[in-house]
């Protein structure tokens, strides 16, 4: 495996929506992220993505977010619970690549306003990312009542969250290198 590229895992932060509070969230994955010497990443933020509507699959790829999704080696999904589900501006994105995705790890952090913390996000995207080909680890982050742990800065509250991400982090880099090696080793 090479040792010499660090491991490069992109945040997507998967709603467009005004005065999100999964921003705070993906910041806060993004600061985390970056405190490892090992990981590259960088934040993709739905809302800047540049996806026609009026089309689907190869013909409605937003060329920098497949190149960058091609490179990574893992995913981290920010997505807020929305109507028990996940917003439609995060399907459609990711729907524009397929083949980039293969035997590609990905963590989701559900974000909810609830007590659920997004679990019902989660439940969601999982069958659509096996179906893309992406790797689920066992470990995801649950962020219930966002309002109350974050400030109206962006600034972490509930320092619980620094465990918790933490735990998930060091499976999603582990399943990554894992895969990666898989990726460039050994033919399918």
């Amino acid at each position: 495996m090479s040792s010499t590229r660090p491991i490069f895992i992109p945040v997507i932060l998967g709603t467009p929506r005004q005065g999100r509070m999964s921003e705070h969230v993906a910041h806060f994955v993004l600061e985390e992220v970056r405190k490892r010497e090992d990981i590259a990443t960088e934040l993709i933020d739905v809302r800047e993505l540049k996806l026609p509507v009026t089309d689907a699959g190869e013909a409605l790829k937003d060329p920098q977010f497949s190149a960058t999704v091609d490179r990574a080696d893992a995913l981290i999904i920010v997505a807020p619970e929305y109507n028990h589900g996940y917003p439609g501006l995060l399907k459609h994105a990711l729907d524009s690549n397929l083949k980039e995705y293969i035997h590609k790890a990905v963590g989701i952090c559900g974000v909810s306003a609830g007590p659920f913390g997004g679990a019902r996000v989660i439940e969601n995207l999982l069958p659509v990312m096996r179906e893309l080909g992406l790797v689920t680890i066992f470990w995801d982050v649950n962020f219930s009542s966002v309002q109350k742990g974050f400030d109206a800065a962006g600034n972490l509250i509930d320092q619980a969250y620094v465990k918790r991400f933490d735990k998930f982090i060091k499976e999603l880099i582990w399943m990554a290198k894992l895969l990666r090696h898989g990726r460039e080793n050994l033919p399918i």
